[in-house]
């Protein structure tokens, strides 16, 4: 076992931010690297994930349900968080496989305290929902929103779709949050170049220390 294995064994890690901050293109890259270096890896992303995961994710961003209060998308992603947890990633850790994933609470945090949500609401629903399990690490890719906005492909979801005033503001709470938060959180410049971010991703993991 390599010393990246050995120190991401057992271990969850989140990469979450802005929309069109890249996530998921660096989640693939990520995980590639990891596998090469010899880390037993598993991805998946929230909300989603799962059977279940899926079906709510598909109704949390149809925009035909515009008139979705802010109370009820927090169940909703806590929902599928709770049932991704327990079918997906917790059987992975248990394994000491790394689990990557595309999202997790601090999206709530950002998206859902940003349409008014209380951020105490926001964590006494995740403790409920999670039994105050929580990523190792939460790497925020961050980027200006009109940057992040330009770079969206296709039609908008249901989120994407708010105005650029409510994307400036989840952007601030990402960053607040994880300036602000414990010592589990990262912030990587996510402009420029696919490769270039990618790198600071992988130098970031390298000098980590997890406690």
């Amino acid at each position: 076992m390599t010393d990246l294995a050995e120190k991401l064994a057992g271990k969850f890690i989140v990469l979450d931010g802005p929309d069109g901050s890249g996530k998921t293109t660096q989640l693939g890259l990520l995980a590639d690297w990891l596998a090469q270096a010899g880390v037993s890896v598993l991805t998946t992303c929230d909300p989603g994930g799962t059977r279940i995961g899926q079906r709510i994710r598909a109704i949390l961003l149809d925009r035909q349900y515009s008139e979705m209060v802010v109370g009820c998308e927090l169940m909703l992603y806590m929902a599928s968080r709770s049932q991704l947890m327990g079918e997906v990633i917790g059987p992975a850790l248990q394994k000491d496989q790394c689990v990557l994933c595309d999202r997790w609470v601090t999206s709530t945090m950002a998206y859902q305290v940003a349409a008014g949500t209380k951020p105490n609401n926001v964590l006494r629903a995740y403790d409920a929902a999670l039994l105050d399990i929580w990523p190792d690490l939460t790497i925020i890719l961050d980027l200006p929103a009109e940057a992040g906005l330009a770079r969206l492909a296709g039609s908008p979801d249901r989120m994407e779709s708010k105005d650029l005033a409510f994307h400036r503001k989840v952007r601030e709470l990402f960053l607040a949050h994880a300036v602000g938060g414990p010592p589990r959180f990262a912030v990587v410049d996510a402009t420029g170049e696919v490769g270039r971010i990618a790198a600071g991703i992988r130098e970031l993991l390298e000098g980590w220390s997890f406690t």
